[in-house]
């Protein structure tokens, strides 16, 4: 393997390396170019080059500079500063956003003067800024530290990271892995979320803490994982993500409660749901359907409530009832570890407290719960429900006659009889995939 330091970098000149500027958002050139004219280093980094390197198209493009924050504010009109972990430059361009990142500074210790703060090994603020070199020994991964010039188009290779591309290898900077995850625990599931992105083995002395350090995701701000459990589950990878979480331990330190449910069997038969759920978010993805992370959550902790409403059904509360006490007593639990923000977990608990409704097919309730602005996924939530067999496939197929009947047919329905129709499949286990909005 190639082995870099800061003092011998690799620099691949244009003519050796296949990025080229007609792949590059003219946005972030944009930024490249005038932030080179106004007499600052810039440089395309992380995970952009990295797709550009393999022949993919990049998410989207970041830039590190040499000029500070409020540097970068003052060229560009258009600029919002955030963060205060780490102090970052927002260039907008309508929906486009080009991230500037200034150079972090080298070193593992506190600075005097509060601009790198270190609690228990992890990294809570570093606005320390420094060189290019230190800034790529910095990065977290070898495969995202390359840095393209837009000086002189060259690539340079600061951590080996080229080597790493080509075979297919995730390696974390530095020669103690452990101690990087404990800078910054999060790394821990960035190393999930690629390996499953790039389709790469992760390096095993990297790999070997991920069984190990899971409890110490318990020390990121749950707003933070919140953020991450986004990506890593709304990638189009959400079943490989989630597989891989739960055979590091992982998933347990995110979602315990979910996972001690994963552990057991129901009525003889594995817990199913989660996975046919992110196979369903996938495939939408992939077709470029929208998914809502209200689905996405009403999924991943719908077995934690369905066995407390249980539970206090068992206390002779009525449907609605314990429906309504589960999903808010599950909430309340899981909020402290994955902070679901109010406008993703209200409609997530009322997808919740409609299935009961869902089961009262006479009088009026049927026409009422169709105006409901949740029904539609709430509907789609059952028929999940039925592919896995929690539910009558009769009652899915019922509700979705229900919505293409005309009123005659109906008000039939409602009284329980339907003349004249042959009952059919439903949608839900036959080819329809779910929806989520």
């Amino acid at each position: 393997m190639h082995e870099t330091t800061s003092d011998s970098p690799l620099v691949v000149p244009r003519s050796q390396h296949q990025i080229s500027r007609a792949n590059i958002s003219e946005h972030a050139l944009k930024v490249l170019y005038r932030l080179k004219d106004g007499g600052y280093q810039a440089y395309l980094v992380g995970g952009g080059v990295r797709d550009l390197l393999l022949g993919r198209e990049p998410k989207d493009f970041d830039v590190a500079t040499d000029a500070t924050p409020e540097e970068v504010r003052a060229v560009f009109r258009n600029c919002r500063l955030i963060g205060r972990r780490f102090r970052l430059a927002h260039v907008h361009f309508g929906r486009e956003i080009i991230e500037v990142a200034t150079f972090r500074g080298g070193g593992r210790e506190e600075s005097s003067d509060g601009a790198r703060h270190i609690r228990n090994g992890m990294i809570v603020c570093d606005n320390l800024y420094g060189t290019r070199e230190e800034d790529a020994l910095r990065r977290d991964f070898s495969v995202n530290a390359h840095y393209y010039d837009i000086a002189d188009f060259s690539l340079i290779d600061y951590a080996g990271g080229l080597d790493d591309l080509r075979a297919g290898r995730l390696r974390l900077i530095g020669d103690d892995p452990e101690k990087r995850y404990r800078e910054d625990p999060v790394r821990m599931l960035r190393a999930v979320r690629f390996a499953c992105k790039l389709g790469f083995n992760i390096d095993p002395p990297c790999e070997q803490p991920l069984f190990e350090l899971g409890h110490l995701l318990r020390d990121i701000p749950p707003a933070r994982l919140f953020e991450e459990v986004l990506k890593l589950l709304q990638s189009g990878l959400g079943l490989c993500t989630f597989e891989k979480l739960r055979h590091y331990g992982l998933f347990a330190h995110l979602f315990p409660g979910t996972d001690e449910c994963l552990d057991y069997e129901d009525q003889g038969f594995p817990v199913t749901f989660v996975s046919r759920g992110l196979a369903n978010t996938d495939r939408r993805i992939r077709e470029e359907k929208p998914v809502t992370p209200a689905f996405l959550f009403a999924v991943l902790l719908w077995e934690p409530v369905r066995r407390r409403f249980a539970h206090l059904r068992a206390k002779d509360m009525t449907p609605e009832e314990a429906m309504l006490g589960a999903s808010g007593y599950i909430s309340a639990r899981q909020h402290p570890l994955v902070a679901i923000p109010k406008r993703f977990a209200l409609p997530m608990r009322e997808i919740w407290t409609l299935q009961p409704r869902l089961e009262q097919r006479q009088g009026k309730r049927p026409y009422r719960l169709l105006t409901h602005p949740r029904f539609r996924a709430a509907y789609d939530f059952l028929l999940l429900r039925a592919e896995v067999g929690e539910v009558t496939s009769e009652l899915a197929d019922w509700w979705t006659r229900f919505q293409e009947a005309n009123s005659q047919v109906r008000s039939e329905m409602t009284r329980g009889t339907v003349k004249g129709r042959r009952r059919r499949r439903p949608r839900s286990t036959a080819a329809k995939e779910t929806a989520h909005t």
